[in-house]
């Protein structure tokens, strides 16, 4: 197949929601459409919980969340599909934004009791500003839940899109009968048997036919007639380059769960979604379609096999063709590297591939040669842009709870922190090591990790800091600067790439030194160059 095919078959995009509105269950029958999987996850019967497909560290079975992007490949109607299933809890914001710049489109699940949370306000207003193209998707129908109208007037008010809806609701919660599909002209009615793999779906071009009544009811039958002028009149028509442009988002309605709605979903995803797109570096726009291999690391993910001590970054192939023992340029080192055995991923299973082509997500072996952000090249000197780090929000001394584990705890935060889990800071004063996260929860994690995975337990102290200040002097060598370091001393520490932090314990304290040390300059953000 040529190059230019294998790219307009490949569809990346990525799944965002609040905590609960049914992502992951929603990627796991996906793949079961993809034939990826023969059985979803998803609680078959009490007694035997599996857990989801994509959920894959410990600590997710056990808490019921993700938190952790994973990555999932399948192939649907000849086209190959490459799902990053994101975290939704707000202490894992970090590890979905980023994702955010590995995507070529969105699906966003919204919960049809709970409508618009506060989480999928923060995600949706990132694709906004980088106009990635969005579908949403209405899920837990066979819940009661609000009118269908609302809903779609809440997702246009609270995150400020444009809808449409193609596919449309016949009754809700418990008068749920199944989906008219706008997209195909057809229904598809709900037999509420979650066991059932695939729905039936009847095709229903004309909804005056007075079949409709005998399928469904009189009363549904005229409800459904009326509520379909109303969109007719009220919604904009779908047009595939407005929903491009970011300018139209399509709306499905559905339960995952029970695996309605899915493959309507899918069906229509796989005709209009974007394959890869362009995307800009600092230097230029780079195209897909370009010989030349272009790519960036998105994620670092330790310990993916416990069993054996491995650090996988994920990269996201811009341009060009990714094979396996050919060497690459990595920009920020400076050096050219090769992999022997590139993966490709479905869930806890990988296997090795020879060739990926533009908009794959490859798995690459990692011995500490990279960072998040970092590009890889067949020799041009470019970084991609937008890949977001923030000024942690929380602090915390971290000890070790056993002496004879001290190297291993070491080298657990060390790869952990490399993974953009949290950001570790050591004081420059004493040398004691401060980790800083965005969320709290993340603690947690990284507890539950080191010790799981490293063997290594550890404590934790509060350290009252409000921020962390990347601090940039104009002149190293001037006064000022000598005089803000003796001052500060106490609160001065080095991040993990020895750049300056100053650790503030309030905004006041920031505005004071700001003014009191106007040649010292502060920064709420690393730069990831």
């Amino acid at each position: 197949m040529s190059f230019l095919k294998e790219i307009q078959r490949r569809r990346t995009f990525g799944i965002i929601s609040h905590p609960d509105a049914g992502k992951t269950t929603l990627t796991e029958k996906l793949l079961l459409f993809g034939g990826a999987i023969q059985e979803a996850g998803a609680v078959k019967n009490n007694k035997i919980k599996k857990g989801a497909t994509s959920d894959f560290m410990e600590i997710e079975r056990q808490r019921g969340i993700s938190v952790s992007t994973s990555v999932l490949a399948f192939n649907y109607q000849d086209k190959k599909i490459n799902i990053l299933d994101t975290p939704g809890h707000k202490d894992f914001a970090e590890d979905t934004f980023r994702t955010l710049t590995a995507v070529d489109s969105v699906i966003v699940v919204i919960d049809v009791a709970k409508g618009v949370e506060e989480q999928t306000e923060k995600l949706v207003a990132v694709c906004r500003m980088r106009n990635i193209p969005m579908i949403v998707f209405i899920n837990k129908l066979d819940r009661e839940g609000k009118d269908a109208f609302d809903l779609m007037d809440e997702v246009e008010q609270k995150l400020g899109l444009t809808v449409t809806p193609l596919s449309f609701p016949i009754g809700m919660g418990y008068d749920f009968q199944g989906i008219y599909n706008l997209w195909e002209q057809n229904i598809n009615l709900f037999s509420g048997d979650s066991r059932k793999n695939i729905e039936e779906t009847i095709a229903f071009s004309d909804v005056q036919n007075p079949e409709l009544e005998k399928i469904i009811g009189q009363k549904p039958a005229d409800r459904l007639r009326e509520e379909l002028e109303l969109i007719d009149e009220v919604y904009p028509k779908f047009d595939r380059q407005d929903y491009l442009d970011g300018k139209l988002q399509p709306v499905f309605f559905g339960s995952a769960l029970n695996n309605f709605g899915v493959r309507e979903l899918l069906d229509c995803f796989v005709s209009i979604a974007p394959s890869p797109r362009p995307k800009d570096s600092e230097t230029r726009l780079v195209d897909p379609t370009e010989e030349k291999m272009t790519g960036f690391v998105f994620k670092i993910h330790a310990n993916m096999d416990p069993k054996h001590r491995d650090r996988l970054a994920f990269i996201k192939i811009v341009s060009g063709t990714f094979e396996r023992n050919k060497p690459y340029y990595h920009v920020r080192q400076k050096k050219n590297l090769k992999f022997s055995s590139p993966n490709a991923f479905f869930a806890e299973k990988k296997e090795i591939v020879d060739i990926s082509y533009p908009g794959d997500i490859v798995g690459l072996h990692d011995t500490g040669n990279f960072k998040i952000g970092d590009t890889l090249t067949e020799g041009e000197i470019m970084s991609f842009k937008g890949i977001p780090s923030f000024s942690p929000e929380h602090f915390r001394y971290i000890n070790n709870a056993d002496p004879m584990k001290a190297k291993q705890l070491d080298k657990g935060i060390d790869q952990l922190m490399d993974e953009g889990v949290a950001q570790l800071f050591t004081l420059e004063m004493n040398n004691r090591k401060i980790i800083g996260t965005v969320g709290a929860l993340q603690y947690e994690v990284i507890q539950y990790r080191l010790e799981h995975e490293y063997g290594a337990k550890c404590t934790y102290e509060n350290f009252p800091v409000h921020k962390a200040c990347w601090v940039k002097p104009d002149d190293a060598k001037n006064n000022e600067f000598k005089e803000f370091k003796r001052i500060k001393q106490k609160f001065l520490a080095h991040d993990k790439y020895g750049q300056l932090v100053f650790l503030a314990d309030s905004d006041f304290t920031i505005q004071m030194t700001q003014s009191k040390y106007p040649s010292v300059k502060l920064f709420f953000t690393s730069e990831f160059d």
